[in-house]
């Protein structure tokens, strides 16, 4: 594995994208109704014609902090026109739209920029990339290398320039370039991987076999590395060291898609094309290998520019694709992801993967039918698909399609015969019970239990059902008791202790076990209620009042509030009622 360790980023990026990359929640109560998109607040293109500067700057700054990088680009440019020697403003349009992804406008800026300050790292890396897009070798070289400053940007740097001097037709100063750059313990690997394509390219082949099975030594755990070595053993008339390191990798990381397709075609007695087909490719590689590095390691503002400006120079890149959508998934931007995940390619081994996430996001932002109809269709293609069959379990359990949750769930439990799982069983018993099934549940909690005899999860909810029946009383409570045990700062599983002394008509017990779990969940509607409900049977009733009042204003569900309301105003009656319609919401959180 590569370890990055402390880098300075680039000064312009850090100061500017933050508000597009790493800023507030989104806001999602702007939208009108809940199963709607989020509508921004700030006016649209149309009204730019009768915006002041100020109008379209201010429009510009609030669309940053909402994320939405194509506005903030749209508005910022909109005030350049009318201030075009504002610096600031330039700089903000020139960033946003690099953001954005419209590299072409970014370079028109990015010019501008550089007439202004010819040190401008970030520009000079834009207009590097477009001339090596454009073939315009010589410019890319000379601009990529005035980009540099640090050990990242090095990096990138010379890997671009070598790949631009591969592009202008020559091959060896191309290597030689990447191999004289000197730095940490972690360059060898891309050096001896980026050389390996360009001498395979060249269809130099016995220098390429020498650089790509070092660079496998160096970290056989690379998708990429392992990749490229194989499909060059694929054409090196060894198909079976090929196989065998698709096989070694699906060991480390089972049934990735990519090695999945090459081990089938390797099968069916095909020789692999290279990697990479031209210095675009080789150099769009680059950036996306270290772009992808930096998404998991914190640096996504610098993250962003590589990944947008990898694609620029491929765009059906689906693991740049893959990773962009996973960088906005990371800062909570689910409507970015979802833009993403449907510019992968329909042919590419990596869509099936994209649709899941793709119906992830789709349910994260109220678009629960769209995302359960995509979860169909791909588990219609696949009906051993056990990724989708699960995706498309949980989206129908959290939505409350509990009849059809536990036929999904039944489905990936035959699936998985083979090697059963307790998950599959626990989640099944949810929708069962939630859809008055209870001995089918009983029957699968019980399951799970025996798979994982000490599962916390699944002994809160057996251990609640059989208290809300008035069953199994004391095996029940010893068993909320191990969970809470287990996971004492759970606030859902200490709610549901506090619920079962409250079934079985020991309110001390619940009042001291149900304050525990307010100051746990404070935010949770569901254990304020049930609090309230404490308090009540225990004679507190005017905190009981305070209490309801406060789970009312905490947005329940629907189908709640009515029922608070009517304890606000007429408190309880004289026998508890069951409470088993709140069950899934104390013990289901955290499955």
């Amino acid at each position: 594995m590569i370890k990055f360790p402390g880098f300075n980023r680039l000064a312009t990026v850090a100061a500017m994208m933050a508000s597009l990359v790493a800023g507030g929640e989104l806001r999602a109560q702007a939208s009108d109704h809940p199963g709607d998109t989020p509508k921004s607040e700030f006016p649209t293109s149309r009204d730019l014609s009768s915006m002041t500067m100020s109008g379209s700057y201010l429009a510009a700054r609030h669309a940053s902090l909402e994320r939405d990088a194509g506005s903030a680009a749209t508005f910022y440019r909109s005030a350049l026109r009318s201030d075009p020697k504002n610096n600031e403003l330039l700089d903000r349009a020139f960033i946003s739209s690099l953001a954005e992804g419209d590299i072409d406008e970014a370079v028109k800026l990015a010019d501008r920029v550089l007439a202004i300050d010819k040190t401008n790292r970030v520009a000079r890396l834009v207009v590097g990339v477009r001339a090596l897009k454009v073939k315009q070798y010589a410019a890319a070289q000379q601009n990529i290398a005035q980009s540099v400053r640090g050990p990242i940007t090095d990096l990138v740097a010379a890997l671009l320039s070598g790949w631009a001097q591969y592009g202008a037709g020559n091959v060896q100063a191309a290597v030689a370039s990447i191999d004289k750059l000197q730095g940490p313990e972690w360059y060898p690997l891309f050096k001896d991987f980026h050389a390996g394509m360009m001498l395979d390219l060249a269809e130099r082949q016995k220098d390429a076999g020498v650089r790509y099975e070092r660079a496998y030594k160096l970290d056989d755990s690379a998708l990429r590395v392992a990749d490229a070595y194989a499909r060059w053993l694929s054409r090196a008339k060894d198909p079976a060291a090929a196989q065998a390191i698709y096989e070694t990798f699906d060991k480390k990381l089972a049934r990735h898609p990519l090695v999945i397709e090459a081990l089938r075609e390797i099968k069916a007695g095909k020789k692999l094309a290279p990697l990479v087909d031209s210095p675009q490719a080789g150099a769009a590689e680059a950036l996306y290998g270290i772009g992808a590095s930096l998404t998991r390691r914190g640096g996504e503002d610098l993250a962003l520019v590589y990944l947008q400006l990898a694609l620029y120079l491929e765009p059906r890149h689906a693991l740049a694709l893959l990773s962009l959508a996973d960088l906005y998934e990371s800062v909570k931007k689910p409507q970015m992801a979802i833009k993403v995940y449907e510019r992968v390619p329909a042919n590419s081994p990596l869509k099936r993967n994209a649709q899941i996430q793709l119906a992830t996001d789709l349910d994260s932002a109220d678009q629960s039918e769209e995302a359960i109809k995509i979860l169909k269709d791909t588990v219609a293609q696949d009906s051993k698909d056990i990724e989708a069959i699960v995706a498309l379990g949980n989206i129908e359990r959290a939505r409350k399609k509990f009849d059809d949750c536990a036929r999904t769930y039944a489905q990936a439990i035959t699936v998985t015969a083979d090697k059963p799982n307790w998950v599959l069983f626990y989640f099944r018993g949810i929708c069962e019970e939630r859809s008055k099934q209870w001995p089918a549940a009983e029957a699968d909690l019980k399951k799970a239990l025996e798979m994982e005899p000490e599962q916390a999860q699944v002994l809160n909810y057996l251990g609640y059902s059989w208290v809300d029946q008035g069953i199994n009383l004391d095996e029940a409570m010893g068993m909320i008791r191990r969970a809470v045990e287990q996971r004492p700062d759970d606030g859902y599983i200490v709610d549901s202790l506090g619920w079962a002394y409250y079934r079985i008509g020991n309110y001390a017990e619940a009042v001291k076990n149900l304050e525990r779990a307010v100051d746990l969940k404070p935010e949770d509607p569901t254990i304020n209620e049930h609090l309230g409900d404490a308090y009540w049977r225990a004679g507190r009733k005017l905190e009981a009042g305070f209490q309801w009042a406060h789970a009312r204003d905490l947005k329940p569900d629907p189908e709640d509030l009515p029922k608070i309301v009517e304890k606000i105003r007429n408190g309880l009656v004289d026998d508890p009622a069951p409470a088993a319609a709140s069950a899934d919401k104390k013990v289901d959180k955290g499955g």
